[in-house]
């Protein structure tokens, strides 16, 4: 059978690049070895973020009393971990044949099965042949394993997290990142005595310094310990050994940095640090052979590797333009969240970029402190020159929402001119983007 595309792996890369293709003409064959939606969809991003909004929800009505809400017995609350697995199964399940309703409805095909790359426009699965002009790795990856130090039964992938049928009174993640931080948090609001071990000196590298401190000092508000430059040097009677101290842990989850999972290849694919070498097209050293999401290293995150598939397609399609990696907004799913987009500081002065700092807290906006909700702020950072938005951080209830407007600001290489000219409705917390453009101009009105 011949296609114009074969793409290997179903997860936020493969299942929008084949959903494209399908409605650009192309004939396409989708290869998944698991389920439709990959890692995100299925134990990643959706469950997680599922399980870390019923355990917001918790954390709030233990002070529902302040918003003049009475009757609530604070003795006999208690998170039902069961009850909130079987809420995010329902969402991912719904989620996930909306997914396959529209590979279905844009004549995609799927095989379910192993991949095994034959030649630069062959793959083999489920026991066929099948030729493609155009072949797209799109195959994710998965945690890089836990230290040797940790037991085997003692140790908890995502997807064994979500089976639990209870969450241990006293848990342990190991890693960094958002993931990380984010499954730390969900157990620690869920009632469990968390500790958090990291790897290295930095929970989000990659992140701006004073979000990457606002998270640190959010976990231990939210009773986590956490411990940096971790060496864990054993498990003990129930308990993590390092640095000559035990901490109690029933299991620990692997929230580690992430390392390709590289499909069969029988032609030889160039490998850059354990990932997929691509250009500024997404092609590999094979330019029928294309690469998609975390597979290639540049960005695990979901709608990075949605925006590689779709821009490869696009160049299948004729469209040659290069990939613009520059302005995926880094999402931090926490409590409150946290997002950023462009440069970071660290990085404007490497660059040697003159640049300003425009702030406005949280603290200061009128429905942050109607939804009592005033921990954040939002950050600009600006050329001197002619004022154009560079980066943007926030820390907000819902900054993973609001950083769209710095993302289509900076598509557009808006200026905190422009910004302090767009009228934002009020109350809104999104008025801080205003205040912040008015503290690039000259300064802002409500403080």
């Amino acid at each position: 059978m011949k296609y114009d595309v074969a793409i290997i792996g179903a997860g936020p890369g493969g299942y929008v690049a084949a959903i494209r293709a399908g409605q650009t003409g192309l004939k396409t064959v989708l290869i998944e070895k698991e389920s439709i939606g990959g890692m995100c969809l299925n134990w990643g991003c959706i469950p997680t973020k599922a399980l870390l909004e019923s355990a917001k929800r918790f954390s709030q009505v233990k002070e529902a009393d302040k918003f003049g809400i009475g009757g609530i017995d604070k003795k006999k609350l208690f998170f039902d971990w069961s009850a909130a697995l079987k809420r995010a199964d329902r969402i991912t399940r719904k989620l996930t044949k909306g997914v396959e309703f529209l590979l279905t409805k844009n004549g995609v095909e799927i095989i379910k099965g192993d991949a095994v790359i034959e030649s630069p426009k062959s793959v083999s699965a489920g026991n066929r042949l099948l030729e493609a002009e155009n072949i797209i790795i799109a195959t994710g990856s998965r945690s890089s394993p836990l230290p040797e130090s940790i037991p085997p039964d003692k140790r908890l992938e995502i997807y064994d997290l979500l089976k639990l049928k209870d969450l241990s009174k006293n848990i342990a993640v190991y890693g960094q990142g958002p993931n990380a931080a984010e499954i730390a948090q969900i157990a620690a609001l869920a009632g469990s005595e968390v500790s958090l071990f990291v790897p290295d000196e930095k929970l989000l590298p990659g992140a701006e310094g004073f979000l990457s401190d606002f998270v640190v000092k959010q976990l231990n508000k939210d009773g986590v310990k956490i411990f940096f430059n971790a060496k864990i040097s054993g498990y003990k009677e129930g308990s993590i050994v390092i640095g000559g101290e035990k901490i109690k842990a029933d299991y620990i989850v692997n929230a580690n940095l992430r390392d390709a999972v590289l499909p069969e290849s029988k032609i030889k694919l160039d490998i850059e640090n354990g990932f997929l070498k691509v250009d500024e097209y997404m092609r590999t050293n094979e330019q029928t052979v294309f690469a998609a999401g975390d597979v290639n290293g540049i960005s695990n995150l979901a709608h990075a590797a949605s925006a590689q598939g779709l821009h490869i397609t696009n160049f299948i399609n004729g469209a040659k333009e290069p990939m613009d990696h520059s302005r995926y907004p880094m999402n931090i799913y926490t409590y409150p969240e946290m997002a950023q987009i462009g440069l970071t500081e660290r990085q404007l002065k490497e660059m040697g970029i003159e640049y300003k700092v425009s702030e406005f807290p949280l603290s200061a906006n009128a429905k942050a402190i109607i939804e009592d909700e005033i921990e954040g702020r939002i950050r600009l950072l600006s050329e001197t020159k002619y004022g154009e938005v560079l980066g943007v951080q926030i820390i907000a209830p819902h900054a993973t929402d609001m950083i769209a407007e710095a993302a289509v600001l900076m598509s557009m290489e808006g200026t905190v001119f422009d910004l302090a000219n767009v009228i934002h409705a009020h109350p809104t917390v999104s008025e801080v983007f205003l205040e912040a453009g008015l503290a690039g101009v000259d300064k802002p009105i409500h403080i």
